[in-house]
């Protein structure tokens, strides 16, 4: 049976089994997934399972006034596959398939983040979790996070934007690649596969 993790900050909030045909996500207390943010629609998005089996599962935005994103991109309507996430304003939805877990298990490359200068310059961050918080809350927060070989860093706080090789990232997320200059309130981090 597929289901969605919900997190937010990086701390998983809850776990929904896709056991029926359709699984409403919104701000409503009337939805199956109810996200308490000003930023999520009544009804947001809908999560359906065709037939007996909920490993063939859509997602589609409902006409939400910010919409809706699976790992990094804008979708009206995308055919969920594991490891897929979604991300409605500061929440993440994983969904995970039992039946494709099994058989889509790719080995990882794993990444890290290297200081390069202040205090810590030269110290390594080993992106090991699947969400990586970096920067300080108040100030500057950046996620980076891990679906299956990709690595995305999103900007999540801040009135300065986060920045990858001196250029904005803007809202959505941005892939990285191997060398990429990350800067969150004067700190410079590179991205490497480790």
């Amino acid at each position: 049976m597929a289901k969605l993790s919900v997190t937010l900050d990086g701390a998983i909030l809850q776990e929904i089994a896709l056991n029926k045909s359709r699984i409403t996500i919104g701000r409503r207390p009337t939805n199956d997934v109810v996200l308490n943010h000003l930023a999520i629609s009544g009804e947001h998005a809908v999560v359906t399972s065709n037939g007996n089996s909920s490993n063939d599962s859509f997602l589609e935005d409902r006409n939400s006034t910010n919409g809706t994103q699976v790992n990094g991109q804008p979708i009206k309507r995308h055919f969920l596959q594991n490891g897929d996430v979604i991300t409605l304003a500061r929440y993440q939805l994983k969904y995970e398939s039992e039946a494709h877990t099994a058989k889509s298990a790719k080995p990882t490359i794993p990444a890290l983040v290297k200081v390069l200068n202040g205090s810590n310059e030269g110290k390594k961050l080993v992106l090991s979790k699947e969400l990586t918080t970096l920067g300080t809350p108040g100030v500057q927060v950046a996620t980076i996070s891990r679906i299956n070989n990709s690595y995305l860093l999103r900007h999540i706080e801040g009135l300065q934007m986060t920045l990858v090789n001196d250029n904005e990232i803007g809202k959505n997320a941005f892939e990285l690649r191997p060398s990429d200059v990350i800067e969150l309130s004067g700190t410079r981090l590179m991205f490497e596969f480790a």
